[in-house]
């Protein structure tokens, strides 16, 4: 077996880009999709959070997991981080102006859900806790 690592040009032909690249519903998906962004959006839009008191609301989420999906909503431009002085400063987060446009997605995924949950359990279903995601977000839309 040979160790040599220089392939000739074009040996491997470069990956393909993701067939659903255009695709608005993969975008919109790759962006807030998976278990916590929405729920991280949600609770952005109440208010201004540090880290610690947001990993409090989104629990059970890990503190790694919390790191890693606001790192990649702040990538996206739909979270601003905001440092209150030198370290070890008090960090803040806070939806952008760019990420309020997403909050009609979070405030109809939330009815959805909410009917969803009533369609499922019944109408008697148990009021929603405390820290749960209860709470319209309609007052607070302020979108472009």
């Amino acid at each position: 077996m040979s160790n040599d690592k220089t392939a000739p040009a074009g040996a491997y032909p470069l990956a393909k880009s993701h067939p659903l690249a255009d695709c608005p519903l993969h975008a919109a998906f790759s962006t807030v999709g998976g278990k916590w962004k929405l729920t991280i959006v949600y609770w952005l839009a109440r208010e201004t959070h540090h880290f610690s008191a947001l990993l409090r609301r989104v629990a059970p989420i890990s503190h790694k997991v919390l790191t890693e999906q606001l790192r990649e909503l702040e990538a996206d431009g739909l979270v601003e981080r905001l440092e209150t002085g030198p370290v070890p400063a008090l960090v803040q987060y806070r939806l952008s102006d760019y990420g309020r446009t997403v909050l009609p997605l979070v405030e109809n995924a939330r009815v959805w859900g909410l009917a969803h949950l009533q369609r499922t359990r019944g109408a008697d279903m148990a009021p929603p806790v405390a820290l749960g995601c209860a709470e319209t977000l309609s007052t607070r839309i302020n979108c472009p």
